[in-house]
């Protein structure tokens, strides 16, 4: 049998840097990562890894691939290229959407013949930040959803902010009996495994479903041209002033015309967005910048207008030459 993991949790909890510290120990050098992603482009797939096939080989030697149609078909396509020998891996990590209620997915690998017939879930993982985690459980059923489902809870953010008694009386009410830890601390020898299907089916069949996100929505502003340094970084700051709790989530891949052939990797959630980080090189062919946002009641409009404002007034005030006074200092 398979062991398979699914690492859920909301909008920037932490569950890509989760999974990239866990890859990068040589206990799970043999390892298949399924992205889920919610949005127009998936970026978490392509700082993952970088190929144009469905299934990529990374850095690590473990292998990453994006849910094509289904999960189901995903696991037992993997598994099939695995039997043929072009895929080598010994266990499966599911990073679901920060958005997904892991409560399908979960059945559909229980209630699939074929899947349950060659894997096994082995553990479900929530990342809940101390950040924003209060309003985020108070505001989205899916958030409580993937904490209802965890065999262990993770509080990520805690460098920033330690869980307030709020925060932790809503994990002990929602699943009292997850086993909880920092994030930061988590050693991946002991998160993987432990889990049961008749642990799992008990608390899906004692959760109860809530709607779900109809007023989300998710848009792409992609850039074929570098943008100067300073017209992101005031693009970052007005969207954090004007959007913020109306931002569920901002990530993407920035070209940046003053450092060529070194991407910055941007996030962004609710008010925060954090300072960018260089990447060495692109992650894959498409050097396009692409800035995805997940938002509610912020319109696509609004940020490319914006980016457009700022753009040509940063391109504008390069152009001008120093006056006379200011060239002599005077």
């Amino acid at each position: 049998m398979i062991p398979v993991s699914v690492v859920t949790g909301f909008l920037g909890s932490g569950k890509t840097t989760l999974i990239g510290r866990v890859l990068r120990d040589p206990a799970f050098g043999q390892t298949a990562v399924i992205v889920n992603e919610f949005g127009e482009v998936g970026l978490d797939h392509a700082l993952i890894a970088s190929s144009d096939d469905s299934v990529l080989t990374m850095n690590t030697g473990c292998l990453c691939c994006a849910i094509q149609t289904d999960l189901a078909r995903t696991l037992m396509d993997l598994r099939d290229r695995r039997e043929a020998g072009s895929a080598n891996y010994d266990r499966v990590l599911i990073e679901t959407s920060g958005l997904a209620d892991p409560a399908p997915m979960l059945q559909s690998m229980m209630t699939d013949s074929g899947v349950s017939a060659t894997h096994q879930i082995a553990a479900v993982i929530t990342l809940v930040d101390t950040v924003h985690g209060e309003a985020t459980l108070d505001e989205h059923a899916e958030a409580r959803h993937q904490v209802a489902l965890a065999d262990r809870l993770l509080i990520s953010k805690t460098d920033l902010r330690p869980p307030s008694d709020a925060l932790l009386a809503m994990l002990d009410t929602l699943n009292p009996a997850a086993a909880r830890m920092p994030a930061m601390e988590a050693d991946p020898a002991t998160l993987f495994g432990g889990t049961s299907i008749e642990a799992i089916a008990k608390r899906l069949a004692d959760m109860v479903r809530q709607p779900g996100h109809r007023d989300i929505e998710t848009f792409t502003v992609v850039r074929d041209r570098p943008l100067p340094a300073l017209a992101l970084t005031m693009l970052l700051q007005a969207i954090a002033e004007h959007c913020g709790s109306r931002l569920l989530r901002l990530k993407g891949l920035v070209a940046i015309e003053e450092m060529p052939g070194r991407p910055a990797v941007i996030h962004g959630v609710r008010h925060v967005v954090s300072p960018p980080d260089f990447l060495d090189h692109w992650p894959g062919a498409d050097e396009t910048t692409r800035i995805v946002f997940i938002t509610k009641g912020v319109p696509r409009y609004f940020v490319t207008r914006l980016l457009d404002i700022i753009e040509e007034e940063v391109r504008d005030a390069t152009a001008r030459p120093l006056s006379t006074s200011n060239r002599s200092g005077g």
